[in-house]
């Protein structure tokens, strides 16, 4: 993890080279080991979130295989990237939270098209040219935990949280925490959204360059952080996250902010190499089917966003107003012009002039 105001001024382009060979984090299997068809999935939700869903497909299935990688979103762009260019083995089926970076994939022409009568149902925001299919609904929320936050307001929107690190003295300096942009595809994509969304970015990100705030790779390290008390808040991170650990720790409170909330889907798409298209296109099916969806609702991958059914979840007073869906469109590829990327991060990166100052004189 890294201060924010130590993020490197350039991004380098995602589509280059990269230092070392993109590898999963973690692996595992599910139905018989001896099967006959297996489906290898590459994906970047964790394991123990996702495996519900693989197990329900597979007792579903006819004796099929899921092979399931746990990657990290530029790890996995890449590695799809580099056996879309070259002749190796591809996985049949790569579900990302970097939904931008699915887009890209597809509109470089790396996947394949799948229609079904289920995909034909999906609305034009969850299907975009029979190639990339949203499959889940999970907004991105404020995260904290009561027993740690103490007497302070607990926030409700960004304006909140402006205000919380406001004060020289601020009881959050230091103990806010969100993705670190450069490494996370999803952080990305959240911090893009939301200098599109409103005049609060800029003063947000000043807020958090004033206070110190943490920048780290990823959901679950975030949440882990912010349950064992490191930090106070989470900004940005995926609901779905927070709910899972939210079962386990009900002091822990995930709140949609009432300003906007942005809302991600999940991007599945077939590789235009797939050894299992078919297959793979069936597991497509379940997932958008009425089983799937209640497989993935049971792992808080789909969270009601219109009713409060989770005691753990706080919804804007007004969400037609407020949940504002990320579509599947070409509209994504903007940020990941590499013009608009270093533009951004430098943008991200004026915000915390003293830091940088500060840390070149060490």
């Amino acid at each position: 993890m890294r201060r924010l105001g130590e993020l490197a001024l350039g991004l380098a382009h995602l589509g280059g080279a990269a230092v070392c060979e993109p590898m999963p984090e973690a692996t595992k299997s599910y139905g018989p080991l001896q099967a006959e068809v297996h489906l290898t999935v590459r994906g970047t939700t964790d394991i123990a979130l996702f495996e519900p869903v693989l197990q329900t497909f597979v007792t579903r299935s006819d004796g099929a295989r899921i092979d399931y990688e746990q990657w990290a979103s530029n790890d996995l762009y890449l590695a799809t990237v580099a056996e879309c260019r070259s002749s190796s083995a591809t996985a049949d089926l790569v579900v990302s939270s970097s939904i931008d970076q699915q887009i890209k994939l597809a509109n470089d022409g790396c996947a394949a098209p799948y229609r079904s009568d289920g995909t034909a149902r999906l609305p034009a925001v969850s299907n975009w040219r029979d190639e990339v299919f949203g499959i889940t609904w999970e907004p991105a929320a404020i995260v904290y935990n009561k027993s740690t936050i103490g007497s302070a307001p607990a926030p409700k929107s960004r304006f909140d949280l402006i205000d919380l690190l406001r004060p020289e003295d601020s009881a959050f300096r230091g103990r806010v925490a969100t993705y670190d942009i450069e490494v996370s595809g999803l952080g990305y994509l959240f911090a893009f959204a939301d200098s599109q969304q409103a005049t609060t970015f800029g003063r947000l990100i000043e807020a958090f360059g004033r206070s110190g705030a943490v920048a780290t790779c990823c959901s679950a390290a975030i949440i882990d952080g912010v349950v064992s008390g490191d930090y106070l808040i989470a900004y940005n991170v995926l609901g779905s996250y927070a709910l899972a650990r939210a079962d386990e720790n009900p002091d822990i409170v995930v709140v949609a902010p009432d300003d906007y909330t942005l809302v991600l889907a999940r991007a599945a798409l077939i590789p235009r190499r797939a050894a299992m298209p078919e297959l793979a296109g069936e597991f497509i099916d379940f997932l958008i089917s009425e089983p799937g969806r209640s497989a993935l609702r049971s792992a808080n991958l789909i969270v009601d966003t219109n009713e409060s059914v989770h005691a753990a979840m706080r919804l804007p007073e007004n969400p037609d107003v407020s949940l504002r869906p990320i579509p599947l469109s070409l509209a994504l590829l903007v940020g990941l012009d590499q013009h608009k990327r270093r533009e951004f991060v430098a943008r991200w990166q004026a915000a915390f002039p003293k830091e940088r100052d500060r840390e070149s004189a060490d």
